[in-house]
């Protein structure tokens, strides 16, 4: 049987679709959504998005090597396709419903909350980013893969990597912890130029 809410293999594709294939894939959905529903902000549009995504891997199984990693495979069609719209129709998703939270697999929507940040302003926020560190920020930040990962995923170079994310954690940072008035400002520290922004199952933090 095929994922739930995938359809069928044609006759052609059965051949090719084993066992491992199948195993693997349905192993991978939960990961997929949370980085499906990261990109697009949007619970229903992030389900469209693993739709289609498994829905390509299906059609193009003879692209996929058996023994090498299907997830970065179906990342980075997942990528590719949701880019591809991004581009085509300028579209920047916002996160509008707090149902969405409640629909990342592992998270517990009414308490994804560490400090004063949640995942649901990291969301927000990162609709402010430019498609290419959305990916990335989706990528290290939510699903924990590692700059080495996302650059095979992405095909980019890890230096492009690193300094992608850079700027994307200091736009998120500026986003969510907004500058102090300057009479604050001049009593404390200044940040640190590097900025790590983690998100855990907890919620997250800078």
């Amino acid at each position: 049987m095929p994922p739930s809410g995938v359809r069928s293999p044609t006759r052609g594709e059965t051949a090719r679709v084993t066992d491992e294939f199948r195993t693997r894939m349905v192993e991978f959905l939960p990961r997929l959504r949370r980085f499906a529903v990261a990109l697009t902000g949007d619970l229903d549009q992030g389900d469209d998005l693993v739709q289609e995504t498994c829905l390509r891997a299906l059609s193009r199984v003879d692209q996929w090597q058996p023994g090498t990693r299907l997830d970065s495979w179906m990342y980075r069609i997942a990528q590719n396709l949701w880019l591809d719209r991004t581009r085509a129709r300028k579209y920047r998703s916002e996160l509008s419903d707090p149902e969405v939270v409640e629909a990342v697999p592992g998270q517990d929507g009414r308490n994804v909350v560490e400090g004063r940040l949640t995942l649901e302003a990291v969301l927000d926020a990162m609709t402010g980013l430019s498609p290419e560190q959305q990916v990335l920020v989706a990528l290290v930040c939510i699903d924990g893969a590692s700059y080495k990962e996302a650059a095979e995923i992405t095909g980019t170079p890890i230096g492009t990597v690193m300094s992608r994310l850079a700027r994307a954690r200091r736009e998120l940072h500026e986003r969510l912890e907004p500058s102090p008035p300057a009479s604050r400002a001049r009593s404390q520290p200044a940040l640190p130029t590097e900025t790590h922004l983690t998100v855990t199952k907890a919620g997250t933090r800078l």
